[in-house]
């Protein structure tokens, strides 16, 4: 149970899929509420595989390549920041837009596609989220026995909880908008896509602080 409430704690902390809501409903807010239903469900379903993926075989798989996880940061933290910013600029819901959104091509593209970027990689589950879940994978129990079993089943129970709570928030986004009103909902989309922006600095920001200490340090 430690590991479980360990897990599901960091994960829903860094993921927070109340606030990720209204960022995907200001992204999907001209889809027919059946696409935007499918696609919840698929940013549900890759987000599980993202998370569970990366606790698991995430950090042989960065070592592989010889990727630290401060490149990852780095890397993550501009396209969160460049989705951020694409989401703060661009016009309000009222206008006419004419500019290539996922919203404006998805009747030419799957829900199984249009989930994936930039809605489930990086808005829900970016290198935050896979750094986070990186860190939980290393603090397993080595070897095979009862502990790793127990470990791995609870952290699995922690991403499936996870991923149904973003599908419940996601699929509700425009009912949770219609609460707070048309005005509300613009307020509030254009302040997440803010933070998200400061998110994607932050994240950008303490990867290349780690790089730049790796670099000055002595010896």
């Amino acid at each position: 149970m430690t590991a479980l409430l360990l897990a599901f704690g960091a994960l829903f902390s860094i993921v927070n899929p109340l606030s990720g809501a209204f960022i995907f409903f200001g992204a999907t807010r001209d889809l027919e509420p059946r696409i935007r239903k499918q696609v919840s469900r698929w940013v549900a379903i890759y987000s599980f595989c993202i998370v569970t993926f990366s606790l698991y075989i995430g950090a042989y798989v960065l070592s592989f390549f010889g990727i630290s996880i401060p490149v990852l940061r780095v890397a993550g933290g501009i396209v969160i920041s460049m989705s951020g910013w694409r989401m703060l600029t661009e016009p309000d819901a009222t206008e006419q837009r004419r500019h290539e959104t996922p919203e404006s091509t998805a009747l030419g593209v799957p829900p199984s596609r249009l989930a994936f970027y930039p809605l489930t990689m990086p808005l829900t589950t970016g290198p935050g989220t896979i750094s986070v879940a990186i860190s939980l994978g290393a603090s397993r129990p080595s070897g095979f026995n009862a502990q790793l079993l127990e470990f791995s089943l609870e952290t699995l129970a922690a991403v499936a909880l996870l991923s149904l709570l973003i599908y419940w928030f996601y699929k509700n986004s425009a009912r949770l908008a219609t609460w707070i009103g048309v005005t509300g909902t613009t307020i509030i989309v254009r302040l997440s896509a803010f933070l998200l922006f400061c998110i994607g600095i932050q994240v950008f920001w303490n990867g290349a602080a780690e790089l730049l200490r790796s670099v000055i340090a002595p010896g």
